[in-house]
C-alpha cells in the first residue's frame, strides 16, 4: 500500500510521500515513489505513484529513458510546452505500459493498477497539479479541490479537509501533512517510514527543498508525540454523554 499527497498552496505545491511496498507481511520493501525531473531556470516537474509496483516502475523508466534518448520520436517530459501537455504524455505512458502488460490489452485490469499525481511549473504558465486514473484520464486541482492523495487515503484525509488554507505557509503545510500521514501511519501497517517531502515554490523553476524523514527525526517525533497528546487532551474536554 502506498500514501501520497500533492497540495496547491498560494506560495507553490507541496508533496509528500511514503517508501513502504509489500507484497505480503513477510515481503516489506523501501521504494522511493517521488520522481522529479528539473531544468533550472525552466521547469520543475514531480511525479508520485501508486498501485502495482512494476507498472510505476515502468512508467517512471519510460519517462525518464525517453528524456535521455537524443533523436528519439517520443517527446519528452523536458520538452512539453505546458502542464497539460505533460499530463496528457504521463497518462498515455500509463495506458501503454498497462497495454503492455495487462493480458486483456488496453483494459486497466486491477492487477496493474497504478494512479499517479503530477505536479510543477513550466515557464509562462503558473503550476499545476493533477491526478491520474490507471486509464490514463486526469482530473485538475481547483480551488474547491486543492490536493490529491493517491494510495491509502482515507485515514488522513478528513484531517486536511479540516485544517487545509490556502495561505498556508510551507512549515504550517508540512505540519498539517505530517499529522496526516502519521495518522495513516498508526492506522494502515503497509504505509511506512521514511516520507518523502517536497516543496515548490511558485515561479522559482527550482525544486526549493527535498528532505527525507525518517524514524528517528526530530521534529516528526516531536509533531507524532503532540498530535496524540493534544488529540487526548480535547477528548478529555468535551462533554459526557448524558445518561
Amino acid at each position: 500500500m502506498t500514501y501520497c499527497v500533492g497540495l496547491k498552496i498560494d506560495r507553490g505545491l507541496v508533496f509528500m510521500s511514503d517508501t513502504r511496498t509489500n507484497a505480503g507481511m513477510d515481503s516489506i520493501s523501501t521504494f522511493k515513489k517521488m520522481h522529479v525531473w528539473e531544468e533550472p531556470g525552466e521547469r520543475v516537474i514531480v511525479l508520485m505513484s501508486a498501485g502495482n509496483l512494476a507498472t510505476t516502475q515502468a512508467v517512471v523508466s519510460l519517462l525518464d529513458e525517453r528524456t535521455k534518448a537524443i533523436g528519439d520520436r517520443h517527446a519528452t517530459l523536458l520538452e512539453t510546452p505546458s502542464m497539460y501537455q505533460t499530463v496528457r504524455m504521463v497518462g498515455d505512458t500509463v495506458k501503454e505500459v498497462i497495454a503492455s502488460s495487462s493480458p486483456s490489452g488496453d483494459k486497466a485490469d486491477s492487477y496493474f493498477n497504478a494512479s499517479f499525481i503530477l505536479g510543477g511549473q513550466i515557464k509562462g504558465s503558473a503550476p499545476r497539479l493533477f491526478m491520474i486514473y490507471p486509464e490514463g484520464n486526469f482530473i485538475e486541482s481547483t480551488d474547491d479541490t486543492p490536493f490529491f492523495q493517491i494510495g491509502e487515503t482515507k485515514y488522513g484525509k478528513p484531517i486536511i479537509i479540516r485544517a487545509y488554507e490556502k495561505t498556508m505557509s510551507f512549515a504550517e503545510t508540512v505540519k498539517l501533512l505530517l499529522v496526516s500521514f502519521d495518522s495513516t501511519l498508526k492506522s494502515n501497517l503497509s504505509v511506512g517510514l521514511p516520507l518523502d517531502l517536497l516543496f515548490y515554490e511558485k515561479d522559482a523553476f527550482k525544486v526549493s527543498l527535498k528532505k527525507r524523514i525518517a524514524q528517528d527525526d526530530q521534529y516528526y517525533r516531536t509533531i507524532s508525540d503532540g498530535w496524540s497528546s493534544a488529540l487526548k487532551a480535547a477528548f478529555a474536554s468535551l462533554p459526557d454523554f448524558p445518561e
